[in-house]
């Protein structure tokens, strides 16, 4: 029988495993090189590690180790997910919150913070915008407040499927927003939203209650690190976990990722759909001094780690970060990264000059348009993906967990990912990013094997070049 907290039920495997004395053991002491790559060959062979083996890697501070995880971590990439890209946009829908992170411009002691949720005329003309640009999949961005209950997330998402643009919807809407309850996360789940996005911000006891205030909904520890588990009880069971880095020491939040992780797998056959890894960033009202702050080096690592700890899920690298460092990092596994982002609220149909802090949760750190993430991306050999096969034809929750854990999940996405290329470049691309589409596009089936799914790809490719097919998929 699940427990009751002030906020409702707990899930059935609701307790809290992080075992904070433990985790910082296991960080002491260095690392045995013939160890550290008998991890890495685990994480080759496609096994998710433990927290005792993610340690070690952790521990690992010889220049020639840390190498050889970034190169395991590219290669592990690669057999999992081939080299493409999945991109999407984050889409604030509202401002308002009942909490008071000290690092967070939304916070509600925040008098510097422009509170707004939009409308559904201001929702439909953000989407229009975001449609014009030539994207597929959005996150949509919530503060914690009574407004934005699970019934107006769900109209919030029935609100952006119902628009379109010529050949070109939304196919995917993901969630960041409040943890719920089991009624809520079926509410939520019911309007046909694919990830629901939970970060618990800092695993590190002490820290989170630094960070987030007694009275505070937020101030429930244990509400929050048993959201992904309730979202999966009830339904939603592709979730998304994550840390912002730079609250506390980022070795203690990686390896408490990785707990997290396989707490939901030995509990549920199901792990984390993705791991998100934003760091802190500046924000409008916001005065906060870290004294773990990330700096680029480790930042790789923390990446590098997690692929290999986690070789099932996806690694999400967002827009806070400096364009530079985004293009360095995509090599160390990141599968999904936001592009041509706006994160103000109104900020894709009223884009201004330059970022409005006021109106912004932080700032970001790569304001290029999609079309130039794009260009970049196949210039360096990616291939651009707005890929939703996965949750259009049922592959998620267990069903996921199995094609991705052996690695046949690069099976269909590749394939999807050159379809949905194929839409980008026909629809909305400029001609230099055409062709060098296009040419991306040939390369990649020169290198499949000939067989009848190669022939029924190109088929595909062909109608929707030049017969006006959408929405194809494997």
């Amino acid at each position: 029988m699940s427990q009751l907290t002030t906020f409702g039920r707990l899930s059935e495997s609701g307790y809290d495993f992080v075992d904070d004395a433990y985790l910082e053991s296991l960080l002491v002491g260095p690392a045995d090189p013939v160890e550290v790559r008998d991890i890495i060959g685990k994480s080759l062979a496609k096994q998710p590690l433990s927290v005792e083996e993610t340690a070690v890697l952790i521990r690992a501070a010889d220049p020639q180790l840390v190498e050889e995880i970034f190169a395991a971590a590219r290669q592990l990439k690669e057999q999992v997910y081939g080299n493409r890209i999945v991109l999407f946009a984050p889409l604030y829908i509202g401002s308002l919150c009942v909490n008071d992170c000290v690092y967070c411009g939304f916070r509600r002691s925040n008098r510097q913070a422009v509170r707004l949720t939009l409308s559904p005329e201001a929702i439909q003309a953000e989407v229009q915008a975001l449609l014009s640009r030539g994207h597929k999949r959005l996150i949509l961005v919530f503060g914690e407040h009574p407004r934005y209950s699970p019934e107006f997330i769900a109209e919030c998402v029935r609100a952006v499927y119902s628009q379109s643009l010529g050949y070109s919807r939304i196919r995917r809407v993901n969630i960041n927003a409040a943890p719920l309850d089991h009624d809520g996360f079926r509410v939520v789940k019911s309007a046909g939203i694919g990830t629901y996005q939970i970060f618990h911000e800092t695993y590190h006891h002490a820290t989170y209650a630094k960070v987030h205030p007694p009275g505070t909904r937020k101030a429930d520890y244990l509400w929050r690190l048993d959201a992904p588990a309730r979202a999966i009880e009830a339904g939603a069971d592709d979730v998304g976990i994550g840390v912002l880095f730079g609250l506390y020491d980022w070795r203690f939040e990686v390896l408490a990722l990785v707990a997290h992780a396989r707490h939901l797998f030995q509990h549920y056959g199901i792990g984390p759909h993705t791991i998100s890894f934003p760091r802190l960033r500046p924000a409008c009202g916001v005065d906060y001094k870290s004294p773990y702050r990330v700096p680029d080096e480790d930042f790789k690592r923390v990446v590098a780690i997690l692929r290999l700890a986690v070789p099932y899920t996806g690694l999400i690298l967002t827009a806070r970060e400096p364009a530079a460092l985004r293009r360095e990092l995509l090599g160390f596994g990141v599968s999904q990264i936001d592009a041509g982002s706006r994160i103000e609220l109104g900020g894709y149909s009223h884009t201004p000059a330059k970022q409005e802090l006021e109106r912004e949760q932080f700032q970001l750190g790569d304001l290029r348009s999609l079309e130039e993430v794009i260009y970049e991306l196949l210039s360096d050999g990616y291939i651009p993906s707005f890929c939703t096969a996965c949750y259009r034809v049922g592959r998620t929750g267990q069903q996921f967990m199995e094609f991705a854990i052996p690695g046949f999940i690069r099976n269909f996405c590749t394939p999807n990912a050159l379809l949905t290329l194929m839409e980008y470049l026909v629809d909305f691309a400029s001609e230099e990013t055409r062709t060098l589409g296009k040419q991306r596009i040939a390369e990649e089936l020169a290198k499949l094997p000939e067989n009848s799914r190669k022939a029924r790809l190109i088929d595909r490719l062909e109608k929707i070049e030049h017969a006006g097919q959408r929405d194809v998929y494997f």
